[in-house]
Order: C-alpha cells, then structure tokens, then sequence
C-alpha cells in the first residue's frame, strides 16, 4: 500500500473521529467517493493504526444505528418545505377521537 493511500486513510479516520461526521459527509468535505472513504476507513485503516480504526468503528456504527431517524428527519423537513405543513399519523388528527 504507498504512502499516499496510507496518509489519506488516517486523515479521513481522524476526520470522522473528531467530528462524528458520516460516510457521506466525509466524502463531500475531502471530495471523494463513499467507495474510497469506506474501503479507506474498513479496511487499509484497519492495517495501518488500529487503535484509530476501533474509534472510527465505533463513530461508523454509531451512525448505523440513527440512519433511520435521520431519514425521518429529512423526509418530514422535505414535505414541510414542500407542503408547508407536516403530515399527521393516523388517529393524531384534529378530528381524531381520544
């Protein structure tokens, strides 16, 4: 593995595991693919410091466990700012019956 695909997995390892950033997110900020921050952050940091890898790990699992409240989140932003209201659960209505 050279030098510069080994400096780059700790840079994007230190990255995640100071600002708790995901996948994508540190994709965008150091404009690469998810492919090559994943297989940076899994599998050649995992070689090279692994006491880094194990924080990464657990910020990446961590992230893994909340993905569905984020897309909740976004998908009830997004009808907000599409319909200006947000949709109401069955039975939550204002004619629903206690």
């Amino acid at each position: 593995m050279g030098l510069f695909l080994q400096e780059r997995a700790k840079q994007l390892g230190t990255y995640i595991a100071q600002t708790g950033a995901t996948v994508r997110q540190t994709a965008q900020f150091f404009a690469v693919s998810k492919s090559t921050v994943h297989a940076d952050v899994t599998r050649r940091l995992r070689r090279i410091d692994r006491d880094l890898y194990e924080e990464v790990r657990a910020v990446l699992d961590e992230n893994k466990r909340e993905r569905h409240i984020r897309g909740g989140n976004a998908t009830r932003e997004k009808y907000r700012d599409l319909h200006g209201t947000l949709p109401v659960a069955p039975g939550e209505g204002p004619d629903s019956v206690p």
